[in-house]
């Protein structure tokens, strides 16, 4: 098979591929900002408090009351969260080390809630004697506090029925992304109480246009039980049946692209059961307990991680097993995790993500040198046979059987393999692919510079230098390999295939482009370094 043929299916397999990514991807929602809010306490509007739909349903379960609550604010280097008092809810996470778009002094906001749009994470206690029962609580705030060790801590208290106080005490320890939600009860009477953990992110389901540009990425809620570590749910889903699974271990999640929020429960010994709710145009991924009970004359303490940040597999690790898992590498995953890891060891050393991308090109285009020898080498022989195919085809006609059985019995008695071209190409795919989703995964590349006008390898280049330098070298690359092909329309094919695939990349993230680019030039320089050799066999 020869080089162009090669060249047209290698283009044609990528571009199906991220077609496909495009076409698979569930549409990312447009959160609107989070209104800035002051340290001290202010009113919340009554219809934007969450009603009895949106919380698991016990027996004798009420519509929330119409209280009016306020909003608080607990914060650390890296979050600032707003604190609804009916509930305890967090209705609005700032990520302080995140701007919202390059250079911008606005900074990423993930938990909001917004006329048109919610984006919030919700916790309580049902059961027969939960503080979230009948109604949601509204609880008084401390004043947010800064414990010794560097922790900042809120604490809620609701005085229930017959003397029961409730406690949900927020903390966040420095340098992180988990808010630590704890519940305390304490029980005074003279009769166990019965109570249920449930923690659950809420989020409009809305879907904004969307297109190549989006890559692949995927929005929507996902879960983890015993017999699922990594499982989408996606809001169609959600739409459509509530979900409800038992299990020993697990976590519920929310992602977006380059960030992820997390509720992962930390009790002992106690069954969980993940489920989703579907609330007006909300939808609702949650995880809740099986009873808990408190003793007469005694107390209880249930405890749960909320994770809200950026997609760090190291922070997530730490917070619950598998939750890693949420940065999505595909089916790939394995071959990716290890390119990751690499990236990460080029990274190191370099301290420019570009320049480890483009370290971490040589080095994949360097080990898979073999495979590109036998392609290459496979296109030689195919072509020093061309004269006798069409000596061949000039004989037998338009005879197809005779024709091909005397082209096998002629591959054989050369000791040519007619797919050696192809073969090789087939193998180097599972890396492009699992390299594709580690640079579109990556938070780290989110908004990171390169050099001179690339400011953000997860944007366009903004001035289509690289796509334009990506196009000179694949059609650089074509020239290097003669053309043999008869068709006119696949002549044609061919020409434009580099100005095609040029305008294609041109709006995809410069990370991704900076790695083709440098991958044709490599390609480049090996078809030199093999041609050469193949002149001196004779076969070129």
């Amino acid at each position: 098979m020869e080089s162009q043929r090669s060249l047209l299916f290698f283009a044609l397999l990528a571009v199906s591929f991220l077609l496909y990514q495009a076409w698979e991807k569930d549409h990312e929602p447009k959160p609107a900002p989070v209104a800035a809010t002051a340290s001290v306490p202010t009113e919340a509007p009554a219809d934007a408090l969450p009603s009895s739909d949106d919380i698991p349903q016990t027996e004798g379960a009420k519509p929330a009351a119409s209280t009016k609550a306020h909003l608080v604010t607990l914060a650390n280097d890296e979050l600032k969260l707003t604190v609804d008092t009916r509930g305890g809810d967090i209705v609005g996470a700032q990520l302080k080390h995140f701007a919202k778009v390059q250079g911008g002094e606005e900074r990423l906001t993930l938990f909001t809630r917004e006329p048109g749009f919610n984006y919030v994470a919700m916790s309580g206690l049902i059961g027969p004697n939960g503080s979230d029962t009948q109604s949601r609580p509204v609880y008084t705030a401390s004043e947010a506090t800064t414990l010794a060790n560097g922790d900042s801590q809120l604490t809620l208290t609701y005085d229930g029925a017959n003397g029961v106080v409730y406690k949900k005490v927020l903390t966040l320890a420095p340098g992180k992304y988990v808010v630590n939600t704890r519940f305390e009860v304490t029980n005074p009477t003279d009769k166990p109480l019965s109570v249920q953990f449930f923690g659950q992110i809420k989020r409009t389901n809305h879907e904004p246009d969307s297109g190549i540009t989006s890559h692949g990425t995927y929005t929507g809620p996902v879960y983890s039980t015993d017999d699922e570590s990594y499982e989408k749910y996606n809001f169609d889903d959600v739409k459509e049946r509530n979900l409800n699974k038992e299990t020993s271990t697990g976590w519920v999640a929310m992602l977006q692209h380059y960030f992820v929020s997390a509720w992962a429960p930390k009790l002992d010994n106690v069954k969980l059961d993940v489920y989703s709710l579907q609330s007006g145009s909300d939808a609702i991924i949650g995880i809740k307990s099986k009873p808990v009970t408190v003793p007469a004359q005694g107390s209880a303490s249930l405890t749960a991680d909320l994770f809200v940040g950026p997609k760090d597999q190291d922070a997530l690790a730490a917070v619950a097993p598998k939750l890693e898992k949420t940065v999505d590498y595909g089916f790939l995953w394995f071959i990716s995790e290890f390119l990751f890891w690499l990236l990460k060891l080029l990274h190191g050393v370099v301290h420019n993500w570009g320049f480890a991308i483009v370290l971490l090109t040589l080095l994949v285009r360097g080990a898979m040198y073999p495979l590109t020898k036998a392609q290459f080498t496979s296109m030689a022989k195919m072509r020093a046979l061309q004269p006798k195919l069409a000596s061949l085809k000039e004989r037998l006609g338009d005879d197809r059987q005779r024709m091909s059985q005397a082209m096998m019995k002629l591959y054989k008695d050369e000791g040519v393999n007619p797919l050696g071209g192809c073969f090789p190409l087939l193998l180097q795919m599972p890396i492009f692919m699992a390299l594709y989703y580690v640079l579109q995964e990556s938070v780290e590349l989110r908004q990171a510079p390169f050099m001179l006008w690339i400011h953000d390898l997860s944007a366009k280049d903004p001035f289509f230098v690289l796509p334009v330098l990506f196009a000179a070298s694949m059609w650089f690359s074509q020239k290097l390999n003669p053309s043999t092909m008869t068709d006119p329309m696949q002549q044609k094919v061919m020409q434009l295939m580099p100005l095609v695939m040029g305008v294609f990349f041109a709006f995809f993230p410069s990370g991704l482009v900076l790695y083709w680019f440098v991958s044709n030039l490599v390609s480049i320089t090996q078809q030199l370094i093999i041609y050469k050799g193949l002149e001196k066999k004779g076969l070129r």
